[in-house]
């Protein structure tokens, strides 16, 4: 069973089942299997199991329909009202859907509403449309941000807040760039870089200024620092919380440009025990959506999270 044997079976598992069992078939024969003496499928140590299928899984919620690789468009949006559609005199002109899709009006207190075209075929978080309805966007764990779907449920848009400019995210699940996707690269599977890491807490309700790929300067809440050392040196890295209790871990180093995506890569921890400790592994280091696609707002890592150090495991760039 040869690698160029597990690529041709990936590329038919595309097609005839998921795409996440894919990758898992692929991960078995990656960059570590044309290594000298790496071991083979059967060899694999319950780590490297535990990071295939981080891979295989991960793979699956990049791949999803609704997932980043469906993604065909971003549109910033005024205060006043714009038709939506895919026709030409449309004020926010789609990729995909009818020609006429409805009627977007966003107010100066940020207030949003949708009235459907008749007869477009839209549904709103998956029931048919009827009349004008009030969109939420993303931002407010309590209250879920409002799909509207279209094109028999293959296409889609949401609302997304960045800072104080509104925008429309919209998806296709039949576009090209989840269709044709190939897979992911990775570096080797290196145990050396998982680390037990210490954690330093910040001030309750500490926030720190993230610049995103656009430019947009956002808070978000800073929990504290975790630390980590390798080869006799220390190395910090600020963490941030997105509201789901994880420390999401932001960060560029020596690899950064040349094997991995440029501007960053992301990792999650787990909150601390009782004794200030947590796992940071960065073989579960993978890229931001940005490195898929266009129509992302990716956050950038802080001044401090651009460590001196390649960090040669995790996901490579496409």
């Amino acid at each position: 069973f040869s690698c160029v044997d597990a690529e041709l079976t990936m590329k038919r598992m595309m097609l005839a089942t998921s795409l996440g069992l894919a990758a898992l078939v692929l991960g078995a024969c990656g960059p570590e299997s044309a290594t000298p003496g790496a071991p083979t499928r059967t060899e694999r140590t319950p780590y490297e199991m535990q990071i295939l299928e981080w891979r295989a899984e991960r793979v699956k919620e990049l791949t999803k329909p609704v997932g980043w690789l469906s993604l065909v468009g971003m549109h910033w949006l005024d205060v006043g009202s714009t038709r939506v559609g895919s026709a030409t005199d449309n004020g926010t002109r789609l990729a995909v859907g009818p020609p006429h899709l409805g009627v977007l009006k966003l107010t100066r207190d940020g207030t949003l509403s949708f009235t459907p075209e008749p007869g477009a075929g839209v549904a709103i978080d998956g029931q048919p449309a009827a009349g004008t309805v009030r969109l939420t966007a993303d931002g407010d764990p309590a209250t879920p941000q409002t799909v509207v779907s279209f094109n028999k449920g293959d296409a889609s848009f949401v609302v997304i807040n960045r800072g104080d400019r509104f925008a429309l995210r919209v998806r296709d699940a039949l576009a090209p760039s989840r269709s044709s996707f190939s897979g992911i690269r990775y570096f080797d599977i290196d145990p050396s870089f998982r680390f037990k890491a210490r954690f330093t807490a910040h001030k309750a309700g500490s926030t720190i200024e993230i610049i995103n790929v656009l430019g947009m300067v956002e808070p978000m809440a800073n929990p504290g620092t975790v630390t980590f050392e390798r080869d006799g040196k220390a190395y910090t890295l600020e963490a941030v919380d997105e509201g789901d209790h994880r420390l999401f871990l932001m960060y560029a180093d020596r690899t950064s440009g040349h094997d991995s995506y440029p501007a960053s890569r992301y990792l999650y921890a787990e909150y601390p025990d009782a004794q200030g400790n947590t796992i940071v592994d960065f073989n579960k280091g993978y890229n931001p959506p940005c490195a898929f696609t266009d129509f992302a707002t990716c956050p950038l890592p802080p001044l401090g999270n651009r460590l001196d150090i390649a960090i040669t495991a995790g996901e490579k760039k496409p």
